[in-house]
Formats: structure tokens, sequence, C-alpha cells
């Protein structure tokens, strides 16, 4: 097939429009639709079906959008290593992580990423879902499980508890449980164990869900249940990673946690050779290695 015909069918499936798609790519309306004809002749299929509100894929049309769309991301694939070759980190890199990890965790320290490598791009793409890295809907991934792909290089970073947390504020009002009966007169604050998330997180909530607890906050992320701990809403149940960030926390009833969540970083084979992934990867390295020394000598003192 004629590789510039399927460049302009792929911009034209993308945003659906003639005119949207020639206007990215400098080309007249009508010279696009010669090329879609001419696409369509060739192959003896109709690939869209035309109506007021503009294009949408046939049958046919939607089996060679999946191609092309596999196709460029091969081709952005193979441009970031021949970039990568060069000696220094620029250029774009997309990041995918949790919602809460990305947004308590991760952002606020990448100001020293960017002090290192001012050139960086840095997409990042905060979701619970998996996104694909060999199909590279990302480039790399900060997970909270071990991946399950054969072809990704997996690098364990450390492992995460979901504790029990409150403001001093709020345990001077309402008091300190002491077991975890006593959560029956506090306001518990979590996310839906219906919604999507950390498997252990979903386990304790549903422990603590049983204790009858009388008032309950559920929010889909953890960033909101930080919120409203710190605004004296009541007992979150949080990751543990937040204690660096945010030392005035108190755990509460120490002895109730989840299970151990495992997280890792990972990043396509084809990418072993980024400066870009080397750089993420050991700048995200030496931050969980502060965190650690920082919570022995917490421990220590």
């Amino acid at each position: 097939m004629d590789w510039d015909k399927l460049r302009i069918f792929h911009a034209v499936a993308d945003v659906g429009s003639l005119t949207h798609a020639g206007d990215q790519l400098h080309l007249s309306q009508s010279a696009v639709s010669r090329q879609i004809r001419a696409l369509e002749e060739s192959l003896n299929a109709t690939l869209f079906h035309r109506h007021a509100r503009g294009l949408i894929l046939t049958e046919q049309g939607e089996l060679l959008f999946d191609a092309t769309r596999a196709m460029l991301k091969r081709l952005d694939a193979a441009t970031a290593r021949i970039r990568d070759s060069e000696e220094e980190v620029f250029g774009e890199l997309r990041v995918t992580t949790t919602t809460g990890f990305g947004t308590l965790w991760l952002a606020p320290r990448l100001a020293k990423l960017y002090e290192k490598y001012p050139d960086l791009k840095i997409d990042l793409m905060l979701e619970e879902r998996v996104l694909d890295l060999p199909m590279r809907e990302a480039d790399v991934a900060i997970r909270m499980k071990e991946p399950s792909q054969a072809d990704l290089i997996r690098k364990r970073l450390m492992s995460v508890h979901m504790c029990l947390y409150a403001t001093p504020g709020y345990l001077e009002t309402h008091g300190i449980p002491e077991v975890i009966e006593d959560l029956h007169a506090h306001r518990l604050i979590c996310q839906n164990p219906r919604s999507a998330q950390v498997g252990a997180g979903a386990m304790l909530v549903n422990e603590l869900m049983t204790n009858d607890i009388q008032s309950i906050l559920t929010v889909n992320n953890y960033f909101g249940v930080l919120q409203g701990v710190l605004h004296n809403l009541g007992i979150g149940v949080l990751p543990d990673y937040l204690t660096r960030d945010f030392p005035d926390l108190v755990r509460v009833l120490p002895e109730v946690q989840s299970v151990e969540v495992p997280v890792f970083l990972a990043y396509p084979e084809e990418l072993r050779q980024s400066k870009r992934i080397a750089a993420f990867r050991d700048f995200v390295q030496e931050e969980i290695f502060t965190y650690r020394k920082l919570l022995k000598e917490q421990a220590l003192s």
C-alpha cells in the first residue's frame, strides 16, 4: 500500500473529518478526499460511512485503523530509540501510574528531575487502568503489582501498606480509638471498595466495614481521601508512603494494615537503551533510597 495514503487515512480516522485532517496535514479537503477514494478503490472496500456529523469507520476501516495505529506506535518507538542514541536526555517521556501514587508521591518530586534534565517533556498519565506498554500506550509504568507481560523489564521499587491515619486535631476532638471496634464511633474515609484501586486497599476497607461503622465518606482516589483527613473529617485509609511528606499525620491502630503491596517500575524491552528511561528510572530509585533511609532514621529515633 501507499504509505502516504495510509498516513492520510489514519489522520482522517483519528479526527473523523476530512477538513480537520486536511488542516493537520496542510492539505486541502479535496486532496484528502481524493486520497481516501483512491485507497478505497485499491482495497475494493468502503472505509468510512459518511453522514452530516462527520465520518464513521466501517468494519473494514476499523481493521485498517488498528493496523495504522500499531504501525505509528512502532515508528514512534523507533524514532525514540534513534534519538536516544544521542548523549543528551530530551524529548517526551510518557509515564503512567495510579492516581494516588502519581499525585501524592511522584508529581511532588519531579522538580528534581527537571532540574537535572530541563529538556525532558513528561506526559504523566494517572489512571487505575493498566496501560499496554508493548503497544506503546506509555513508555514507562509504576504499578502496584508485578507486570504480567513477559516482554517488559521490571524493577521492584518498594513495598506499600494501606494504614489508618488522622490529624492530631481530629483525634483531640474525637478521641483516639484503642481497638478496632472503637471505629464505630468515628467517620471512616476511604476508597469505595467497588471502585478501581489496589486490591489490598479494597480488602482492608471491606474488613473495616464489618465493624458497623455508622459514618463513611468514600472517594474514588487517595488524593481525595487525604484531603478529607487533612480537613479533620475522619480517619482515613491511606498508603504509608505519605508519612514523609505529611509528617503530622498520626497512625491510628498501628496493628491494622493491609497486606503488602509491591511497587514495580516497568518498561518495554525495546526501550532498554533509552536514555530518557534510564534517567527516569535512576531518579525514581534515588528517591526511593532517600525515602527508605529516612524511614530507618525515624524508626531508630
